[in-house]
């Protein structure tokens, strides 16, 4: 059983989150490109569109990577003492992460480049779910971690072995 994450996984976790704070800070080139696209003007010429469509997909392969690095090299298991509540909610959140980091991407890409309309009503969906779920990770991080005092934050700060 491991005992905690690797500095890659951790590597990866952190810049994952970093790119995802920038797609949330910085979307208001894509949606006024997607508006344009939507009113028949030319679409995706802007800095702005580009930037968000390289992002969501570094996101996606970062997140793949850190999958495979999560089924060949494990996780550490919950921390001691937590109820199989908090187990659920914790493994629930970060199988709807996954999955958002993965389908957001994707939805994004048959938008843009498929003019998907139904994609792109998923992706602004997608990014309000990705938001609630992000916050809500945040605060079982830093609940555990200073209420429960039971060290959760140390294992995305500090390398295993």
């Amino acid at each position: 059983m491991t005992t905690g994450y690797t500095r890659v996984q951790i590597a990866l976790h952190w810049q994952v989150a970093i790119l995802i704070a920038v797609q949330f800070l910085m979307s208001e080139g894509i949606e006024e490109a997607w508006d344009a696209y939507k009113e028949g003007e030319a679409a995706g010429t802007g800095g702005g569109a580009w930037l968000h469509i390289l992002v969501g997909v570094a996101i996606l392969a970062l997140v793949i990577w850190r999958l495979a690095l999560r089924a060949s090299q494990g996780v550490p298991p919950p921390p001691a003492g937590e109820s199989p509540a908090q187990v659920l909610v914790a493994k629930a959140t970060h199988g709807l992460l996954y999955a958002l980091m993965i389908l957001m991407p994707l939805s994004g890409v048959a938008a843009w480049f498929g003019g998907i309309g139904p994609a792109m009503a998923a992706h602004q969906f997608g990014k309000l779910a990705l938001l609630v779920l992000v916050a809500l990770h945040v605060l079982g991080a830093v609940y555990n971690h200073f209420l429960l005092k039971n060290g959760l934050l140390s294992r995305m700060t500090r390398p295993r072995g």
